[in-house]
């Protein structure tokens, strides 16, 4: 069963980040909140797609959905007031 440390270590393999969190108790749906120095400059569809291509085949085989907040660390700081 797939499990949210799964999904993040599928993720900081890939992708460098300051800051993630991943939850979901069913083993198909889960959500993320992931900061990485990465998604600086692109916008919300680009940054999904840094996070897609870390999860590769997993994303269509053992994960249904994922829904995810990402930020650059200066969206994450503004975000947190």
């Amino acid at each position: 069963m797939v499990t949210p440390d799964y999904i993040k270590q599928l993720i900081t393999a890939s992708l460098p980040c300051t800051h993630i969190v991943v939850e979901g108790d069913d083993g198909t749906h889960f959500s993320a909140v992931i900061v990485s120095a990465e998604f600086s400059g692109r916008n919300r569809v680009q940054q999904h797609q840094l996070v897609y291509k870390a999860l590769g085949d997993r994303m269509r085989d053992e994960i249904h959905a994922l829904s995810m907040k990402t930020f650059s660390p200066q969206e994450w700081a503004e975000q947190q007031g």
